[in-house]
């Protein structure tokens, strides 16, 4: 009989001179649902199969499709990788590829297997692109693949994924995290205005992109692209009355327009609260610096005003977007922060980011003061840890956002940002010459 004593040194001396040798092996799933993404070729909608099915799998017909799923590895590790896949119609081979590595897996059982892909060596933490591409198949379909299986010995190694559907999680897991800064202001005082302004570079502004520019307490203004074809500025506002149906929004609860621009476009908005909206269907371009200016005024009858023009800085352009009086509200602004998110899950793995320069408040006493600093924060996909792809800074005088792709650019957040100063004592802004005012 090995006594204790022996059996602890000996698992010792084990551990020390081979230390993968004792570690449990570790297994993890990677739903197809969300982590999958169309790296090309657009699938026609006439196709019954072509992608991601309600059921979270991953069903197409279509060869020149290729398919790309994500998993971040925390560390260099050993993996262990398969496809958990079936072919309810046939038989099919499939090209996987992970780290300039290729190898065919067929699929032709009846029922969800494990179908093994081998052995994967990763040196570094960071995101890990599998792809899939179908190269045969006897049916309709190359098949249904539920997933990845992850399994590995590599000690204390953590693989993250958009691991469930809980809380709709696939769809907004595959849109990507939202990243916020929140600029320092005077503290104790009433701010009536709030001024940013924007840059984003060519290559830096895919499909579902908005770079919010001024957010605050009941609202947010910014530019967003919509299409290949269209772009837009959009201003909105929350209504006090808390609902995701803007029909159900009582009478004296109701955003009012008082004014808009020329071309400006009005209505209401819902699902992620309920309230009025205004958008300018315009033509920004990248690589331009634009600029916007709020105002949050109360009318002293109970209600307050939310004001917004935007303009390409270089012109020297100001353009009223909409005004709007809220109701059961009495506040100046508050929380003036920017934000960056992608609004379009099918491309939340191309990254996007924005510049955010030039900030200001003015107070009510008509003293400007610059936001230097702000505060990096990401919402609940990046903070629950579905995804990691986020990050912001400070490059000179502009801070910046930087969110989907799967880039490995961590940022804590918390963080405080601090940018250079203009060296100005103001914006510049003629405030009595606005349109509209």
């Amino acid at each position: 009989m090995v006594s204790p004593v022996v059996k602890t040194l000996l698992s010792l001396c084990l551990a020390t001179s081979f230390p993968g040798l004792l570690a449990a092996q570790q297994e993890w799933t990677v739903p197809a649902g969300g982590n999958t993404y169309l790296l090309s070729v657009p699938l026609s909608s006439e196709q019954s199969r072509g992608g991601l099915q309600r059921n979270g799998s991953l069903s197409w017909p279509n060869p020149d499709a290729v398919f790309a799923l994500y998993v971040h590895v925390d560390r260099a590790a050993s993996l262990e990788l398969a496809i958990e896949a079936r072919n309810t119609d046939g038989s099919s081979k499939l090209n996987v590829s992970v780290l300039d590595t290729s190898k065919e897996i067929d699929v032709s059982n009846k029922e969800f297997q494990q179908l093994s892909w081998g052995k994967l060596n990763v040196k570094e933490s960071g995101y890990i692109q599998v792809q899939v591409k179908g190269i045969e198949k006897s049916g309709q379909s190359f098949g249904e693949i539920k997933g990845l299986v992850i399994k590995s010995s590599t000690p204390d190694v953590k693989v993250t994924s958009v691991a469930t559907n809980e809380g709709n999680m696939f769809y907004w897991g595959r849109r990507g995290p939202s990243v916020h800064i929140r600029y320092s202001v005077p503290k104790d005082t009433d701010i009536e205005y709030a001024y940013s302004e924007i840059k984003v570079e060519k290559g830096d502004d895919p499909i579902g992109s908005y770079f919010m520019a001024n957010g605050f307490g009941e609202g947010y203004f910014g530019i967003q692209v919509n299409s290949e074809v269209e772009r837009r500025v959009l201003f909105s506002v929350w209504s006090p009355f808390q609902t995701d149906d803007p029909k159900s929004i009582p009478e004296d609860q109701r955003i009012e327009l008082l004014r808009k621009g020329p071309d400006v476009r009005t209505g209401e908005f819902g699902n992620e609260g309920s309230g009025g909206q205004s958008y300018l269907v315009y033509p920004w371009e990248a690589g331009r610096t634009y600029r916007f200016l709020t105002r949050v005024t109360p009318d002293g009858k109970g209600s307050t005003i939310y004001t917004s023009w935007f303009g390409d800085k270089e012109r020297n352009e100001w353009r009223l977007i909409a005004s709007f009086r809220r109701p059961k509200t009495n506040t100046h602004l508050t929380g003036f922060h920017s934000f960056l998110e992608n609004f379009t899950p099918s491309t939340g793995h191309i990254t996007r980011k924005g510049q955010h320069g030039n900030a200001w408040v003015q107070v009510t006493n008509g003293v400007w003061h610059e936001c230097l600093s702000a505060r990096f924060s990401v919402d609940a996909t990046g903070g629950g840890g579905h995804r990691l792809d986020f990050t912001g800074g400070a490059t000179g005088g502009m801070f910046y956002l930087k969110n989907c792709g799967f880039f490995n650019e961590p940022v804590k957040p918390g963080t405080v940002f601090t940018r250079d100063s203009s060296g100005e004592k103001s914006p510049g802004i003629d405030l009595e010459s606005l349109p509209g005012e």
